[in-house]
């Protein structure tokens, strides 16, 4: 029997909205894995957190393997090794904060292991997003005295869109040609190299590991796990979608996150 691929979300997908993976989820993941297909977390968290979160559900053996924010670095769980990493200049970091501090919204970058806020975003909304992801920040005096370019920028509004949106508006006509903007959450906005995203990932995964387009299959919840969903040859959306996600993607799965919902897709199409 040829490989397979399942490509999962974790938060809102294979966790349930208490954060934890249910025993029926477990299961089927382990049946997957012993029938020698590999399992790949594919996530929007920085890597230091979703390599912790695989720790975590035992997923680091053979055949595991990862896709960190939110497709800026592919992970060989097994090997503990970056397969590749995509950055952003820091001149365009440098740009897009001063455009956040301008207008007083959240925002954050990465290290290889922290958020890094300045003073401003040294806040409550910093210390939530860490405490949730189960990773450390790092208050730098100015974005200006970074040296290595990141991955990812993210702006957080915990209160209303309205102020991303009019962000996105007045802001990414600017980086067309650079980088991209989309929601991951109700209230946070991902800001990542042009192209980057879960479904160029999960394209290069399946090349990386041999696997032919009809033996991949990809579920998650949010607008970021849209792409994916539309790469892979069966893209499932859970039940507990965003209305952005059950819009455009019409599989969605019989169960939501809550109910072993990535259980009964590993049963229905990979088993």
């Amino acid at each position: 029997m040829e490989t397979k691929a399942l490509f999962t979300d974790l938060d809102g997908t294979l966790l349930n909205s208490e954060s934890q993976i249910s025993e029926g989820n477990r299961a089927a993941i382990e049946k997957l894995r012993k029938a020698g297909n590999h399992i790949v977390l594919t996530t929007g968290r920085p890597l230091e957190s979703a390599i912790k979160q695989a720790n975590a559900l035992g997923l680091t053996g053979k055949g595991c393997f990862l896709i960190a924010f939110n497709g800026g670095v592919l992970y060989d769980l097994e090997k503990n090794s970056v397969i590749s990493r995509t950055v952003m200049p820091l001149e365009l970091v440098f740009e897009i904060f001063a455009e956040a501090n301008r207008r007083s919204i959240h925002i954050q970058t990465y290290s290889e292991s922290k958020v890094l806020v300045e003073p401003r975003c040294a806040n409550e909304i910093t210390e939530k997003y860490c405490k949730r992801l189960g990773i450390e920040y790092e208050v730098i005096p100015d974005v200006r005295t970074l040296t290595r370019d990141p991955e990812k920028i993210l702006l957080i509004d915990i209160n209303t869109r309205d102020i991303l949106n009019r962000f996105i508006e007045d802001v990414s006509p600017r980086y067309t040609n650079e980088l991209d903007f989309f929601y991951s959450s109700q209230e946070l906005l991902e800001i990542v190299p042009k192209g980057v995203n879960k479904g160029t990932a999960i394209r290069k995964v399946a090349e990386y590991l041999g696997i032919k387009p009809e033996n991949t299959v990809s579920t998650g919840d949010e607008a970021n796990d849209i792409p994916m969903l539309k790469a892979a040859h069966y893209g499932i959306a859970m039940k507990n979608a965003s209305p952005a996600v059950l819009a455009e993607i019409s599989l969605v799965s019989d169960n939501d996150n809550n109910h072993d919902g990535v259980a009964d897709i590993i049963e229905k199409y990979l088993l």
